[in-house]
Formats: structure tokens, sequence, C-alpha cells
């Protein structure tokens, strides 16, 4: 039945966009503004030769239909997330060298990331992990709350090639948000998300406990102490407190990062749908308002989207929580090829007045061999990810070691590219009502970490802390494209492809427009081969061609305002 609803709305939607593009329809294009290209073949959002439209029918088998005039979501922005392991590998940088670094993150002539994540106390990307603001067991007026962790810096001592050692986490927001500040384009919304309540709150008084023979491998992150809802939502709150008081103001806030649990492999809390609607509708969504948060983005779940269905019924569903929520975040985990496209129309549908972030991906468990000791029988794999752009566009870079027979939802873990995992993702997503996509680590070491539990992982820009050698990944480069075309205010609109010629995961396509009309289509083709199509916008079209494995971007203005349908 779901299938069946996803599969009308599919045909809805193309048959709406057959409708609105008559022979009549013009935007005045001739040419295009810019063609920007993102390739295995080694082009970083490079400046690709422009395309000419015509009045002409269109001559490609291959064709892309965009409807300018019928918008979708408003978007709120593309970016990265600050974590201390981040902070941690900048402060091994020259001072001069990460404030260069952090301007091509964060500056118009960068990636200009206008959407950033951060976690409210420790993670797996702690570098020592399991630190909370309230340290001391049952401080139940949470006297001795204090940010000071997100500010200490790391001991010289230990880690004596530190250049910067007063260097954390908030002297890294506080330094992007000093270089938005320097330029006219200065949005950076940040979205603050807790793991874990501190210990002493909770049902097991520990961080995590792993899974082990003793617990039938059953590790858990434990929930809240029945009458300590009030008292975490009061620890949420000062949180936000102690970081207005230094200048950073959270945008949006979950109140904690996958409710569902991780198994007990590191930092965790547990709640259902139920106990957080509760937890909302008693506690943190009062507290918000009464304390002056109210316009603080208080958004639900955060954890992977085949679940996102159950959790919006309820929490939705419950007329007391939901009056306080913006809406859902959500993670990629649950699979590496399916966007869940279903899932988030439906929610939409269902629920138009929420919105829908993604808040958390990335290429986990690098260098890791599959259970069993399976290994890459090309021995790609353990050849290295780091200053290695070959490794980021080749389908055994993968982190479920070339077989995913022994994964959850085995059918959605094949083989796949990373670049083409990420920009399949944030198409998928800006087709599907989402309206900002965050990525994990903005930075991490030659390694994928450093990470207190051994989780390492691939990050858009991978810094080598012996040598000094900084690698924009190409994963950088995607986001970049994205971010940099794609600006908070921006909306979504109505796209469709015609490809009888093509196989299912060939060609990708989304499209967004700014108020002053300038509009943008993504394209990602996964062929080894270059793809001629057909780009039709109104009753014009224009001859595209896209390289072999490559995300290109074609900008156009369009002459005349443009009326919503």
């Amino acid at each position: 039945m779901k299938f069946s609803l996803y599969v009308a709305l599919v045909l809805l939607l193309i048959t709406g966009c057959q409708e609105s593009s008559s022979p009549g329809d013009s935007y005045g294009l001739t040419q295009s503004e810019a063609v920007l290209v993102t390739s295995a073949a080694g082009a970083k959002l490079a400046e690709a030769a422009p395309i000419f439209f015509t009045a002409e029918a269109a001559a490609q088998t291959v064709r892309v239909r965009v409807r300018p005039e019928a918008l979708k979501q408003v978007i709120t922005g593309i970016g990265t997330s600050f974590t201390e392991s981040s902070a941690f590998v900048l402060a091994h940088l020259p001072e001069e060298e990460r404030q260069r670094v952090m301007t091509r993150i964060y500056s118009e002539q960068g990636a200009n990331f206008s959407l950033a994540r951060t976690p409210i106390g420790s993670t797996d990307f702690s570098v020592e992990g399991r630190y909370s603001y309230a340290p001391s067991a049952n401080d139940q007026g949470l006297e001795q709350f204090s940010i000071a962790p997100d500010q200490a810096g790391f001991d010289s001592e230990r880690y004596p090639s530190l250049e910067s050692p007063d260097y954390d986490v908030l002297p890294m927001i506080q330094e992007a948000l000093a270089i938005k500040s320097r330029q006219r384009d200065s949005t950076l919304n940040i979205i603050a998300s807790a793991w874990t309540a501190p210990p002493w709150m909770k049902t097991i008084d520990d961080w995590f406990i792993p899974g082990s023979e003793e617990n039938d491998y059953q590790g858990t992150g434990g929930a809240l102490k029945p009458g300590f809802e009030g008292l975490y939502a009061d620890y949420l709150i000062r949180y936000l407190d102690a970081y207005q008081e230094v200048g950073v103001s959270i945008w949006g806030i979950t109140p904690v990062n996958e409710p569902e649990g991780n198994s007990g492999q590191w930092e965790s809390m547990h709640f259902t749908p139920e106990s957080q609607a509760q937890f909302i509708k008693d506690h943190l969504g009062p507290k918000l308002h009464h304390s002056g948060y109210g316009e603080t983005k208080l958004l639900v779940f955060d954890q992977n989207r085949d679940a996102l269905e159950h959790w919006t019924d309820i929490i939705y569903g419950d007329a007391g929580a939901a009056q306080y929520v913006y809406g859902a975040a959500i993670h990629w985990y649950s699979s590496t090829v399916n966007v869940y496209e279903d899932v988030l129309e439906q929610v939409h549908q269902r629920y138009p007045g929420f919105d829908l972030i993604h808040t958390e991906g990335t290429i986990d468990d690098l260098g890791k061999v599959a259970p069993g000791g399976i290994k890459d029988p090309e021995g790609f794999q353990e050849s290295g990810w780091f200053n290695n752009d070959a490794f980021w566009w080749h389908p055994n870079a993968t982190d479920w070691a070339y077989t995913a027979t022994w994964a959850p939802n085995a059918n959605n873990h094949p083989k796949y590219t990373p670049a083409h995992r990420y920009a399949r993702n944030i198409i998928g997503s800006l087709n599907h009502w989402v309206s900002g996509w965050i990525d994990w680590n903005i930075v991490l070491d030659e390694r994928g970490g450093p990470n207190h539990v051994g989780n390492f992982c691939g990050a858009p820009i991978m810094i080598h802390r012996e040598t000094g050698e900084v690698y924009e990944t190409p994963i950088f480069h995607i986001l970049a494209q994205f971010s940099r075309t794609i600006r908070p205010g921006d909306r979504a609109v109505s796209v469709s492809v015609l490809a009888p010629t093509l196989e299912d995961d060939a060609l990708h396509v989304s499209a967004t427009r700014n108020p002053d009309g300038l509009l943008s289509v993504q394209m990602l083709n996964t062929q080894e081969a270059p793809m001629t199509l057909s780009l039709e916008i109104g009753g014009q079209s224009a001859e595209v061609l896209v390289p072999a494995n490559a995300l290109q971007t074609v900008r156009v203005r369009l002459s005349h305002p443009l009326k919503a349908v």
C-alpha cells in the first residue's frame, strides 16, 4: 500500500510537469550563467563550457524537465558538523594554516556552508570521550553546570604535536561565526544534539553498556530515570544559556541523538516516540518557551529514515507535543543506496506543516573488514583513503566491506561509490521535501579519527597530524557544489526525468531557485561514460553533456518573476 501511494504521487508529479511545460512557456533563456563540475576525472568545482537554449523540440532520448514555477520546500542550508575530534585535528595545524582551512569551509570563496550541527556533551567523536556539563552526581540544582569541556583545549604534554592547545569545539564554532560575520552571505544556523544525559540522570548510571556475552550482546545507553525528565530539560536550557553568553546562538535542538540506540557502542540514551512526546509536552517544550527560546527550532527523532513514519505519527499526532515541534531530524545509515523517498513523501503529505532536516551522514567503518574476516578481493580498501581521490570514486570504497549478507537490511547495502552516495542522497532529499542537509565531522585525521571507541569515518577534509598535509576529499567538493549553489531561502522546484534507456541509478536530478530568479539544476551521472541529455525549462531546451562519474550543476537566469503553483 505504501509503495502504491508513492507510485501514484510520482505519476502525479510527472503528469503535472508534462501539462505545464507547453511550447508557449518561455523564461527568456539564452545561455547558462554557470556550469560547475566535480568529477572522478579530477574536476573540483570546475567551470565547464556554457550551454545554449533554443525553442526547438528536445533532441535527446534522455530528457530532464524542470518546472521553475512549481515551488516546494524552503531551503534551510547545506553543511557539516562541529565535533571535538575535528577541533583536535585542526589544533595540530599552525594558526595561519588552520585559518586558511576554516576559510575554505565557511567563506563565500570556499564551500560557504550555511547549516551546522554540534553535540551537547561527548560523543563517539570526542577525543577521550565521556564528559558532560554536570559531572557531579545528583547535582539536582545544576550548580556545577559548565561548558568548560567545550573550550578547555587539549593537554599539550599528552599531545606534544599540538600547535594550538587552547583550540576546542567552542573556539572552532566561534571562528566559523567570525568568518561568516565578515561577509555579505553570513548565515550559519547551528543545530545542537545531545548523545546522552549525564550518567547519573539515567537508569544505567553509566555512559553506555557495551554488548557482551553476559548481556547476550544487547548493549544499551539506558534511559532517563523516572522523575528526571524536568531536570534533563533544565540541563538542555542551561546549555542554550551558556552558549548564548559566549556569543553562539543555537538555531535548533534535538532532545537526543539516535533515541532508538546504537547497541551500546558509545554514548547514547533511549527514548521511545511515546516517551519523547511526553518529554516535549510536559517539560522541554514549555521550558523552551518560558526561558525565551520559543523561536529555537525543536526537532524530534534524529535517527534513520526507515523509522521516521512511526515517530512522526506518534509525536505529531499528540497535539500537546506537536505544538512545540518544528520538524524531524533524520540520518541515512539504514541504507547505502535507498534514500527512502516514499517515507519522506508520505510524512510530508500527512504533516505538511513540519520540516525535515538531514542531520547526520558519513562513510563509516573505514578500513574495517566485514564479520568473518571478509576483505576486498581487489585489495582496494586496504590501500588507504588519505590523499587518494580514486578511493572516493571507487565502488569498493565501502563501509560495508564488499558484502552485506551479514548486515541489517542487507539488500540496501551493496557495493557503492562514496561520491555517488552523497550526491544521490542530497538530490533525493531535495526532491522529497528535505530542507537541510548536514554531514558529520568536517575534519578528521589520516585514519578517520581520533575516536575514543574506534569508529573511524571519512570526512570532507582529512589532515595528516604528523605531516600537516591537508587533503580535501571529493566529498568536500561535492558538498561545496551543493552549498555554493543552494542557499538558505532558496526553494526546491519540481523535476521529472524521462530516461527509458537508462538504468535506475544512472541519473539523478534536482533543482532549486533563489528569489532573484537564478535557477540551479543539479545532475549526477553515476555511469562510467559521459551522458548527453536534453534539459527542458518551459518551452525551451538545451543539450547538456554530463561527464562520466560527475556531479554537474547548471545555473540559468530566468527573465521574469515567477508565480508559484
